[in-house]
């Protein structure tokens, strides 16, 4: 398990395969902001912190099956 206060703004956010999906904008409640600036909308998107699998360096992996969010990154 890792700790929500280890995930820091600007961070990368990647699903399971290391596929880029957005960057943290910030953490907020038990959901991760996603910069609006890295998305193909133009708009926030949000994770739930449920979602996360692990933390390395400055990543931030989803487990496999986590919902991503649309419009962003690779997945736009």
């Amino acid at each position: 398990m890792f700790e929500k206060i280890r995930i820091k703004e600007h961070m990368e956010v990647t699903d399971a395969n290391g596929q880029h999906i957005g960057t943290v904008d910030e953490v907020k409640d038990d959901m991760i902001k996603l910069t609006k600036s890295d998305s193909s909308d133009g708009m926030h998107h949000m994770v739930k912190l449920d979602d996360v699998e692990k933390i390395d360096d400055n990543r931030v992996y989803l487990k496999a099956g986590a919902t991503v969010p649309g419009g962003t990154g690779a997945n736009a």
